[in-house]
């Protein structure tokens, strides 16, 4: 194709966002995720419970295949796809390197190569969830669980900071595909107590709010492309929490697509 400056073309129409939601067990990712519009769930581990959400139970490589290439072929009225969990469904994905490849384990090969070779599986992963955004209109959630990992950088000392519960590669990739990278955590606070004696404990004391983090901090990683707000308080109450599509609006009225037809 030849380019010139007559080829150059404006910002494209709004798309539905690729979110990656991940946070601490039982926190509500996948309540969360429910309440988006007209969704369906390819789960990967039984974390649905009550919601009543129309799902595939997934159960290897080609069943995630088969789910994406289903929505994106046939008829639907499906607005969001919801993939629960990453991390329960990354051995699928070494176990298909391995097949492809003839491994008896993806660490078999050495030198991390297995795991370069899982990194095209999750790029080809992507190119079907990003058809499904881009051709069929669905907002894509991506959830995984956290895990606690040091991190190491050159302009400050290591420190410990939550991070997705997946293999570095995959995360990295992940994340910068996304258009959202949200952290569910409850609120902590930090008190001192005086304990005698010239003494001072430093305690962290738990309210129960959970917060939905979008801008990146030394004790997490966040991110998000439509000038959101740092953190989203979501709704506190039983209620609340029992009616999906509530949670998601505290979120969904941040994205440039709101009220979007």
């Amino acid at each position: 194709m030849a380019l010139s400056i007559a080829s150059l073309k404006g910002s494209s129409a709004l798309k539905p966002p690729i979110a990656f939601l991940y946070g601490i067990h039982g926190g509500g990712k996948t309540t969360f995720a429910a309440g988006a519009p007209k969704p369906v769930l390819a789960a990967v581990e039984d974390g649905v419970g009550l919601l009543d959400v129309p799902r595939w139970d997934i159960g290897s490589w080609s069943d995630m295949m088969e789910a994406i290439g289903a929505l994106y072929g046939e008829d639907h009225d499906r607005q969001t796809f919801i993939l629960d969990s990453l991390d329960a469904f990354e051995p699928h994905v070494w176990r298909e390197a391995c097949r492809k490849n003839g491994w008896a384990n993806i660490e078999a090969p050495g030198y991390g190569k297995g795991y370069v070779a899982a990194l095209e599986l999750w790029r080809e992963l992507l190119e079907g969830l990003r058809a499904l955004r881009d051709e069929r209109g669905m907002t894509i959630i991506l959830i995984a669980h956290s895990v606690v990992k040091r991190f190491e950088a050159p302009d400050h000392d290591p420190i410990d900071r939550y991070q997705p519960k997946l293999h570095d590669r995959a995360s990295a990739l992940l994340q910068e595909q996304a258009d959202v990278v949200g952290f569910l955590n409850y609120r902590v606070s930090i008190r001192e107590k005086d304990e005698g004696f010239g003494k001072k404990a430093t305690r962290g004391v738990g309210s129960g709010q959970r917060v939905l983090y979008l801008e990146e901090r030394p004790a997490y990683l966040a991110k998000n492309r439509y000038s959101m707000p740092p953190f989203i308080d979501l709704p506190t109450t039983e209620q609340a929490w029992q009616q999906p599509d509530v949670i998601w609006q505290s979120f969904a009225q941040h994205l440039p697509t709101h009220g979007v037809k």
